[in-house]
């Protein structure tokens, strides 16, 4: 779910990811989620209003990798559960727009 919202004036972390074309992508880092034992990200792509949620994938058992995966989220329902989270977590920081 990309929700709508006034992002601050002060620049928080930046995070690079590599789509699946290869190219990187830079996000502002806006939260990190626990949401039914999962980690999500919320991530604020450059020039945009509109976040992104990805969950957090950790390496498995016995791989020596300490690189983690974001995966896109396809059920509606966590979307929305970890927006609202992210939402109240975030009221004093950002301005929403109510739908």
């Amino acid at each position: 779910m990309n929700e709508e919202f006034e992002r601050p004036y002060d620049d928080d972390e930046k995070v690079v990811l590599t789509d699946e074309d290869g190219n990187d992508v830079e996000f502002e880092f806006c939260a990190s989620i626990e949401y039914e034992g999962k980690e999500y990200v919320v991530l604020l792509p450059d020039d945009e209003d509109e976040v992104v949620i990805l969950q957090v994938v950790e390496p498995e058992d016995g791989d020596d990798s300490d690189d983690v995966t974001y995966v896109t989220v396809d059920d509606d329902n966590v979307l929305e559960a970890v927006f609202e989270i992210f939402r109240e977590q975030a009221k004093d920081e950002y301005d929403f727009e109510d739908d």
